[in-house]
C-alpha cells in the first residue's frame, strides 16, 4: 500500500478509492483514522466524487435522459492508478471509463495528491475536463474522513468525552435530513459557543449538515483540551457533515463538501442541484485541505 512517511508521521493511501486508511503519530504509536470496522462502518475516508449526498430515488436527469448514481457518487470503489511519488507526496488519477459513462456520461480526470509535512497531510483535489467543445462537466466533490474516537479507548476515554472545538464562538443550524436529501427545514444545534460536545444523540437524525458557516478550522479533541486531537483546515469549501453512525460507533467524521445532498422530491437536472460545479473543455478545479494531528 502506497505510504507517506516523515519525521512524526506515517501515512497510508489505498489505491482503491485513493482513500486514506491510516495516520500513525511515530512518537506515541497512536492511530488517528478509524479502521473500517464492517460491524461499524466499513470505510476509513472515501472520496465523494462526481456528486456528494443523494439524489432523489439514486437517479438525475442530463438533457432529459435518465442516469442511476449511488449515494456519494463511485469514485469511493474505483481503482486509481498512482502516477507521480516523491519523499513527501503521492499523486493517484481517476479517470472517465466506459463503465462509468453508463451512469455519468461525461468526461474527466480526477488526480488527488497527498503531501506529507511533519505531522500535517495536505489532500489536493484537481478536476480536469478533457472533452472537447461543447462538451461540459457537472461534478461535485467532497470528503469524508473518519477519525477514532475516543482517540484512547485504552485509556478509558469515551466518545463523550470529546468535543468539536472552534477558534472562535460558533452559532450553527443544521440542515434536516430526510432518507439522506434535505428536507428543506433547519434546526439550532449551537449558540455563540467555542465547542460542541459530542453525544451519540446529537446524530439521531442523521448528520449533521451545514452552510453558511464562519470558519475553516474545527479540532476534534477532549473538552478540556487535554490530550490527542485531529485538526482540520478546509478554507473555500461551502458545506460541512458531521457524522457518526450511531450508539455505540468508536469514531466520528468531518467531512468537507464541494456539494450537497439534493432536496427531497423528485429526479432533477444534475445542472440545476445545488452544488454542481460546472466545468468548459479544458478547464480546470482545484481544492484543498489538511488533517493535522497532535
Amino acid at each position: 500500500m502506497p505510504t507517506l512517511t516523515s519525521a512524526t508521521a506515517r501515512v497510508e493511501i489505498a489505491l482503491k478509492g485513493a482513500e486514506l486508511t491510516s495516520f500513525i503519530g511515530l512518537a506515541s504509536g497512536l492511530e488517528y483514522m478509524w479502521q473500517a470496522d464492517p460491524a461499524q462502518w466499513g470505510r476509513h475516508a472515501p472520496l465523494l466524487f462526481p456528486i456528494v449526498g443523494k439524489v432523489p430515488n439514486d437517479s438525475y436527469l442530463y438533457e432529459g435522459e435518465e442516469y442511476k448514481l449511488p449515494q456519494h457518487g463511485f469514485a469511493r470503489d474505483q481503482e486509481f492508478q498512482l502516477i507521480l511519488q516523491d519523499a513527501h507526496s503521492l499523486t493517484f488519477q481517476l479517470m472517465a471509463s466506459a463503465a462509468s459513462k453508463e451512469i455519468y456520461p461525461f468526461e474527466f480526470e480526477l488526480r488527488v495528491r497527498y503531501e506529507l509535512r511533519g505531522s500535517v497531510l495536505t489532500v489536493g483535489w484537481h478536476v480536469r475536463n478533457p472533452a472537447a467543445a461543447p462538451h461540459e462537466l457537472l461534478f461535485s466533490i467532497g470528503a469524508h474522513p473518519a477519525f477514532n474516537c475516543p482517540l484512547r479507548p485504552a485509556a478509558g476515554e469515551q466518545f463523550a468525552d470529546y468535543s468539536f472545538h472552534f477558534d472562535h464562538p460558533v452559532t450553527l443550524h443544521r440542515q434536516l435530513l430526510h432518507g439522506g436529501l434535505r428536507s428543506g427545514e433547519t434546526a439550532p444545534v449551537l449558540a455563540a459557543q467555542h465547542s460542541l460536545p459530542l453525544t451519540y444523540e446529537l446524530f439521531a437524525d442523521d448528520a449533521l449538515v451545514f452552510d453558511h458557516f464562519d470558519f475553516t478550522r474545527i479540532t476534534l479533541q477532549k473538552a478540556d483540551k487535554t490530550g490527542p486531537f485531529v485538526r482540520m483546515q478546509f478554507d473555500g469549501f461551502p458545506y460541512l457533515g458531521l457524522w457518526t453512525k450511531g450508539p455505540g460507533a468508536a469514531f466520528v467524521c468531518i467531512e468537507p463538501w464541494q456539494g450537497v445532498a439534493s432536496p427531497v422530491g423528485e429526479s432533477q437536472e444534475l445542472r440545476d442541484k445545488e452544488g454542481i460545479l460546472t466545468l468548459a473543455p479544458s478547464q480546470e478545479f482545484e481544492a484543498s485541505y489538511s488533517i493535522e494531528i497532535g
